[in-house]
């Protein structure tokens, strides 16, 4: 395993580590608005079930420190691009359970989104970023 991301991962590590940096440090100065809270936890929770008995408050901070240490990664081109990519896909994959499975975001009988569900699309161009660095790292 590669130590240091190569050149030409730089800028697809960097825009996706940008958003998920954002994403956690505006959680992170929400950490304590119990409607922020509530609302993360809630649409999480209505996907992944055993979500439900979490505190919206220490949910949100998991969150919030997960997004940041994840986007640190990308961003940081020593964190092997092996390591970073797999990341990106497992939280990108998680995201996207959220979007394929809560109502409204996307039209009935179809994987095209509703305006609701159109910023969650975002996570399809993560998934792929991420699954493109795991396969380059594993020799594919």
């Amino acid at each position: 395993m590669r130590i240091c991301a190569r050149l030409h991962q730089l800028p697809p590590r960097l825009a996706a580590g940008a958003i998920i940096l954002n994403s956690g440090l505006s959680k992170a100065e929400n950490r304590d608005d119990e409607a922020t809270a509530a609302g993360v936890h809630g649409l999480a929770a209505g996907t992944y079930p055993f979500l439900r008995g979490q505190d919206p408050k220490a949910f949100l901070r998991m969150v919030s420190v997960g997004e940041i240490a994840l986007g640190t990664a990308l961003i940081l081109p020593v964190v092997p691009s092996l390591l970073a990519g797999a990341g990106l896909v497992a939280f990108a994959g998680g995201l996207l359970g959220i979007y394929y499975k809560t109502p409204g975001m996307r039209e009935e009988g179809s994987l095209r989104p509703t305006e609701q569900g159109i910023t969650l699309v975002k996570d399809l161009l993560m998934l792929g970023i991420g699954l493109g660095l795991v396969v380059e790292e594993l020799g594919g």
